[in-house]
């Protein structure tokens, strides 16, 4: 008896990649808060807090219509998971509107990339991250379409479990940008 994995094989590569790609950029933020301790407990102080966990909150209630979707999905309820589908990517889109409105913030309280180290850091771990929910947004019409079309059945739906492997991957990397950045001193 074989053990089924989530999705597809193809996006467990690409998931696997992510979080090698994260967990590098991780360690080179343990590197530097170890080398720079000052500037890494005065930075949260100088970032929106409150726009972090506006993120987080958008991720995470993203997530879950996602995971609604799939679950809709196995029931064979394809409008149902549409739906759902229609509300992680209103939701989602949140994201990157927070994240430019937090951005235009940083600059004009002085918080730019060529800043200290903390400064450096942020700015690269949470844009790569802003590029992977790009990604994933992009993913998420294209599954949107695929539902609408009729792409998806209870039977066969891994497409969209690939999908929503992904952006639960996408999520745990931010549960661990946002302690590590604004929250931790």
């Amino acid at each position: 008896m074989s053990a089924r994995i989530p999705g597809n094989r193809a996006i467990w590569v690409g998931i696997f990649a992510e979080l090698t790609e994260f967990t590098l950029m991780f360690l080179v933020y343990f590197f530097a808060r170890i080398n720079h301790p000052q500037a890494f407990h005065e930075g949260p102080q100088k970032l929106s807090l409150a726009a972090g966990a506006a993120n987080t909150v958008i991720m995470l209630t993203s997530s879950y219509f996602v995971a609604r979707a799939v679950l809709a999905m196995r029931k064979d309820q394809s409008g149902a998971s549409l739906r759902w589908l229609i509300a992680a990517f209103v939701t989602a889109v949140g994201y990157p509107i927070v994240k430019a409105l937090e951005i235009r913030w940083n600059v004009a309280h002085g918080l730019v990339g060529n800043g200290d180290v903390f400064q450096m850091s942020y700015y690269y771990l949470t844009f790569n991250h802003l590029v992977h929910v790009s990604w994933g947004l992009l993913g998420l019409v294209w599954i949107m379409l695929r539902t609408f079309f009729g792409g998806y059945s209870a039977e066969n739906h891994n497409g969209l479990v690939a999908f929503a492997s992904y952006w639960h991957a996408t999520d745990l990397i931010w549960l661990m940008i946002f302690p590590l950045f604004y929250v931790l001193p």
